[in-house]
Parts: C-alpha cells; structure tokens; sequence
C-alpha cells in the first residue's frame, strides 16, 4: 500500500472534504468574518484532517506491510494469525476476525481429511497383509514344487507381490519418518538381501550380476533402501538386452559421501525421457514398448530416498547402459543408533 492508492481509495471523503470547505468559505463571508480569522480555521480544519488521514495511513500500512511479510516468510501461511499484531482500525478487526473463521474452518477441514486418509492407509495396509498370505502359500509351493508349476504362473506370482508391495510403500510414503529407523548398515548385505530376491528372475532371464567390494557401512534403513533397490533392479531386469545381459554393483567412496552405482548393459532410456523418469505414472517409451509398467517404482524409490536424506540419480544413453546412482551423506546429518 502506498499514497497514491491509500488516497485514490480515500477520494470520496476528499471530494467532500474539498466541497465542505467551499461551502464553509462562502459561510464565513456571508458573515463578514475578518480574513486572518478564516485562514486561522481553514489551517487548522485541513491540518487537523491531513493529520488524521496520515495517522491512518501509516497504521494500516504497518499492519498490511506486517501481514505479507509474515504470509510469505512463514513455510505454513496459515499459521499467519498466530505472529500477527492485533490492529487497531475497524477494517483490521474484520480482516482478523474472518481470517480467523476462515483458518477455523480451514484446520476442521484438514483434520477431516487427515483422518480419512489416515482410516484408507489402515485399510490398504491390512489389504496388503491380506493379500501376503496367499502370496506366501503360492510362493511355497512354487518353491517346492518347481518342476509343476508353469513359468508364466511362477511370473505373474512374483509381478503380484511386487504391485502389492509397491503400493504399501507408496502409501506408507508420506508418513515414512513413522516408519524407518535410520541406523548403521551394512551395504553388502542388503545388496545380498535384493540378489536373494532376485534370483529366480535373474536366474531365468540370463542376466548377470556381478557385485564389486560393497562391504561398506552405511547410515540407512535397511528395510526401505531394500525396496529402493528392488525396484531399480527389477527395472535393470526388465529393459535388459536379449543377450549378454548384465547387472553391476559397486561404490564410490569420498570423504563426505559413499554412492552406489548400479549399472546395467540393457536397452537404455530415451534422452526425451531422462528428465522425466522420477514423475509419477510416467511410463515413457520403453514402458510402452515393454508393456507391464506403471511408471511408479522410480517415482516411489526417489520419494523415500529424499525421505532418507540420499540422493537418487540415472544417467543413460539409449541401446547401450543405464547407470543409477545413490548417494549416501558421510556426515553427521543422522543421530545414528548403534
């Protein structure tokens, strides 16, 4: 707020203002008043009116510049009514009082919403753990009974426990920090923990995976980074090339960082998709080629790396490698537990 605008709203009380002083003009010299005695009344009617109206500015200016100032520094705008200075003036006491209704009914809102939310996390995570069970007795027998039971069926078991873990991570994402215990790990054997995993389709795809000295302490969850690998090594399995396809694990290590690369000799992103591979749904090219992709595993997996506070990165060139990269923080960002 400025002047210029504080006065272009004030120009109906000026145009009466300018037309009271005619009309008090012409009053006083229909009564013969002595001009000194006119100018004394007109300097103090229209100081007294300057003075009112700058009065007015500056403290609804003050309240104004305050209210933005506070609506664009704090990370919760909502919050505003809580710092700001109660005003003084008329209009301030209504602004106040309904943005406090609007706040009110907006919170009520929220904690409606939250506990809905809240109540279909509850049920889509007992639906999963439903569904597990069942998993659990297919994968036996499929352990126990190879030679009966047809590829494809053995396929489709290990797609469906992947979907189903997929969207319990998913929907346990926004609330992780409830969930994962960042500690001390061992690198190796998580990497082992996703190979085991793995194998049969590793096993039956042709694929090589090969791991290089990743016997290296880690500040992570185990639980979380075995899913984030899962999905990245089950993308490495997908888009692999028909012969000669390859996995490769190994580290980087600095001194303020460990990363984990995991590189693979498969069919590659576009470079008109790169850019996009961490946006939720996004399938891109190959996922349209390929089929059988919901363009969520990267979308989750970098979800819960920025969760964990590591930072998920893929580099490729189409028909020749993608190479993904974690990075782990070597400082002491974590209050590790040992």
């Amino acid at each position: 707020m400025n002047w210029k605008t504080f006065l272009k709203d004030k120009q109906f009380f000026l145009v009466l203002f300018l037309i009271l002083n005619i009309l008090f003009l012409f009053l006083l010299r229909a009564f013969h008043v002595y001009k000194e005695l006119i100018y004394a009344i007109f300097f103090l009617l229209n100081s007294f009116f300057f003075l009112s109206l700058t009065y007015d500015y500056y403290r609804k200016k003050y309240f104004y510049q305050q209210l933005f100032f506070q609506i664009k520094e704090l990370d919760q705008s909502y919050l505003v009514l809580e710092v700001l200075q109660k005003p003084n003036f008329l209009e301030g006491k209504l602004l106040d009082q309904a943005l406090y209704e609007i706040n009110k009914s907006m919170i009520e809102n929220i904690k409606k919403y939250e506990h809905q939310t809240k109540e279909f996390q509850e049920y889509i995570e007992m639906w999963i753990h439903e569904m597990k069970i069942p998993l659990a007795t297919l994968e036996l027998l499929n352990h126990n009974q190879k030679e009966q039971i047809h590829k494809k069926i053995k396929d489709q078991i290990t797609k469906l426990e992947d979907n189903i873990e997929q969207v319990l991570y998913y929907t346990r994402q926004e609330f992780a920090e409830n969930d994962y215990l960042i500690r001390e790990n061992n690198l190796e054997q998580i990497v082992n923990a996703v190979a085991l995993k793995n194998k049969d389709s590793l096993l039956e795809n042709k694929v090589d995976f090969i791991v290089k000295n990743v016997n290296v302490k880690i500040n992570t969850d185990s639980k979380w980074l075995l899913f984030i690998l899962n999905q990245i090594i089950n993308n490495s399995i997908k888009y692999r090339k028909k012969k000669h396809a390859q996995i490769s694990i190994s580290i980087e290590q600095e001194k303020n960082y460990i990363c984990l690369i995991i590189l693979d000799n498969g069919i590659g992103i576009p470079k008109q998709d790169l850019t996009r591979v961490f946006q939720k749904t996004f399938t891109g090219s190959n996922g349209r080629v390929r089929g059988q992709s919901t363009g969520m595993g990267l979308y989750i997996a970098n979800q819960l790396c920025n969760k964990l506070g590591h930072q998920l990165k893929i580099s490729s060139i189409e028909k020749q490698f993608t190479e993904v990269r974690i990075y782990f923080s070597q400082n002491q960002y974590y209050d590790v537990i040992k």
